[in-house]
């Protein structure tokens, strides 16, 4: 629980309609499966105490008696479990009959929430037995407890503010107005729904549809128990089909008559950063009254191995498809961007830089797929390879091949003599391989595109991408400038795999030449080739491995983590690829580098958004380029004192 981590977990245990004792025993086994994995938060069917298809047995006071006798029972003998555990019965208050969830916690209840929403359609017929409980909220005496009754109610742990939730159930989920909109909007963070849906043809898609809708468009996460196959009786059968979904996306999901309890790590630090970035999630005015009552509780925030799945490469979808239709997506924005621009201004031409290297390549094949759209031919492109001292026979000759096979214009100049003029000019030795060297090479190939633009009629097209702009690996006005950025929100993680995707959709010799290129090691290409011709300056030699930094730059943009978070989550998703001392020397690296490079992207070119992090100050990111770093590299001076993977 630290970091904003929760574990919950959705069961759906074996019962028998109207025998408590047997449903209890089998709710309290589950109870305990759970605090064995560290569960702070358990959430079982609606009326699971009794059994939901129980029909006119809710009437008869044996059953309501049970059900409030072995409720105490499950509080009494949980009261160790250092977990909130919330259980489904039928609860008498005053004269009416309530379908209610009650929350349980260290022997005490908490709190005895209502359904709002009575189905009396199809196969069901509640409303024989039940009554809403709309807008309800008073006091009831339960178990010899008295306690807040009613639909206005939140959760809130005293320990961890973000861990604030609140309940509907069933229907309750499946009605355009639903209770959550009214939850969230006055602070939970999480939705658990105690629900028994019967299944038929078609619904589990459904379902899962309308809870990731749901969670994402309230920024939140949402638990679904659902009853199980022990409900199946006359005309019914029930699936068991759990669900737990943070913000759009499904964290686990039950099989369908598997009978079994799922377990999700919540991020709720992530859900309320994503609410603060959004000033469109209404929240209720905090200077206005509320009528929502909050229950307060205290939860020890002990540390519990991470099960979440923490994808190395969060803007890479695992799933093949997903990827392979992101590509398309992705290139498509590229281009049109590209298009529009070239439309606007009445551009037949466009000119880049051709290194052999990955970046350009993507950006030629931008270009070339804007160029197709328009139905202008592909020698209005024009491809400049400019050789100089780093420039080895491998990628000179991939960038002619690519010039070639795409059926581009190629123009070689190579820029020795003209960087030695210049060396001559300010009085730089040659032998200095230092900035001066490097930038200097960067320069003068961009003073060449610009002025081959003025000559063509043309613009010269950007090649650099996000990471790089990240990182502030780019010449300031070298090839940090442009006329058109293609690359520029898109990760050096995503551009391997969009080129990689281009390669699998062409043939012969174009697919030939992709492939070589993708398996090129990344540099600038600045410094003298090896003594055998090959690549002596690899950029993740000196700056780190570009699937740590993307990681990096992933969580701390899109969802503001901090760095003791990010390193954390690093140790975990990388464990098997970097020593933790590796993932730390790294990550200060990017949060220096980051802090000092912000005006370089205070100016950046145009170039479109495709994707959640972009860097450009018109786009989406705005930050002052004199920005200390001081806060966020010191609290990785003690590494020693941030626990790996626990939370």
């Amino acid at each position: 629980m630290k970091d904003g981590f929760v574990k919950i977990a959705c069961a759906s245990p074996d019962l028998k309609p109207a025998d408590c004792e047997y449903n209890a025993r089998n709710i309290l086994d589950c109870i305990r499966q759970a605090e064995q994995k560290h569960t702070k938060i358990i959430c079982f069917p609606e009326l699971s105490l009794t059994g939901y298809t129980c029909g006119d047995l809710f009437l008869q006071e044996t059953l309501l008696e049970s059900s409030e006798y072995y409720l105490a029972e499950l509080a009494r003998q949980s009261q160790n479990a250092d977990m909130l555990c919330i259980i489904g019965l039928p609860v008498r208050f005053r004269t009416k009959l309530y379908n209610c969830a009650a929350v349980i916690y260290h022997g005490e209840i908490l709190g005895i929430v209502p359904k709002t929403h009575i189905p009396n359609y199809s196969e069901f017929y509640e409303a024989r037995h039940f009554t809403s409980g709309k807008d309800l909220l008073a006091d009831h005496v339960i178990c010899g407890q008295s306690v807040p009754f009613g639909t206005k109610q939140l959760f809130q742990c005293q320990d961890m503010p973000e861990l604030c939730f609140g309940i509907e159930i069933c229907e309750d989920l499946w009605t355009g107005e639903t209770p959550s909109m009214k939850l969230v909007q006055n602070g939970a963070n999480l939705i658990c729904n105690l629900s028994a849906s019967d299944e038929i043809i078609g619904k589990a898609d459904y379902r899962r549809t309308i809870i990731k809708a749901k969670s994402g468009s309230l920024v939140c996460a949402y638990a679904y128990a659902d009853a199980g196959i022990g409900e199946s009786t006359q005309d019914m059968v029930f699936a068991g089909h759990n669900i737990i979904a943070e913000n759009g996306s499904i964290l686990k999901e039950s099989g369908l008559f598997q009978q079994e309890i799922i377990f999700a790590d919540l991020d709720l630090k992530k859900i309320v950063s994503e609410k603060r970035r959004m000033n469109t999630c209404q929240m209720s005015n905090p200077t206005q009254n509320s009528d929502f009552r909050i229950c307060y509780f205290s939860m020890s925030l002990e540390e519990t191995t991470l099960e979440r799945c923490i994808p190395k490469h969060p803007f890479v979808p695992s799933d093949q498809q997903i990827l392979d239709n992101r590509c398309e997506e992705i290139l498509l924005m590229q281009s049109v961007g590209l298009r529009t621009r070239l439309q606007h201004i009445a551009c037949k031409h466009a000119i880049l830089g051709l290194s052999g290297g990955l970046d350009s390549t993507l950006a030629l094949i931008v270009t070339v797929h804007a160029f197709d759209q328009l139905g202008l031919p592909h020698d209005g492109i024009t491809a400049v390879t400019m050789p100089c001292f780093g420039t080895t026979d491998r990628t000179y000759c991939n960038a002619c091949r690519l010039a070639e096979a795409y059926g581009v214009t190629l123009r070689e100049i190579p820029i020795q003599d003209s960087v030695r003029q210049h060396f001559k000019d300010i009085q730089h030795e040659e032998s200095n391989h230092n900035v001066v060297y490097e930038n200097g090479q960067a320069r003068e190939r961009t003073q060449i595109l610009m002025d081959i633009a003025n000559q063509t009629g043309g613009i010269v097209i950007g090649t650099g991408d996000l990471s790089e702009l990240a990182l502030g690996w780019a010449t300031y006005n070298g090839d940090h400038m442009s006329m058109y950025a293609v690359n520029a929100s898109i990760p050096k993680t995503l551009v391997r795999y969009l080129t990689a995707y281009e390669a699998a959709h062409t043939d012969g010799l174009l697919r030939k030449i992709l492939l070589d290129i993708l398996d090129t090691p990344v540099s600038p290409e600045l410094l003298p080739p090896d003594p055998d011709g090959q690549i002596a300056q690899k950029t993740e030699d000196l700056v780190g491995p570009y699937e740590l930094h993307d990681f990096y730059l992933y969580y701390m943009l899109r969802f503001g983590c901090r760095p003791g978070k990010i390193y954390r989550m690093a140790c975990t998703a990388f464990r098997d690829l970097y020593s933790e001392q590796e993932i730390l020397k790294w990550l200060r690296v990017f949060y220096r580098r980051f802090f000092t490079q912000q005006f370089k992207r205070s100016c950046l070119p145009d170039g479109p958004k495709v994707g959640s992090v972009t860097l450009s100050p018109r786009g989406d990111f705005r930050m002052p380029s004199d920005a200390s770093v001081n806060l966020w590299l010191k609290e990785l001076e003690n590494p020693e004192k941030i626990e790996k993977n626990k939370y």
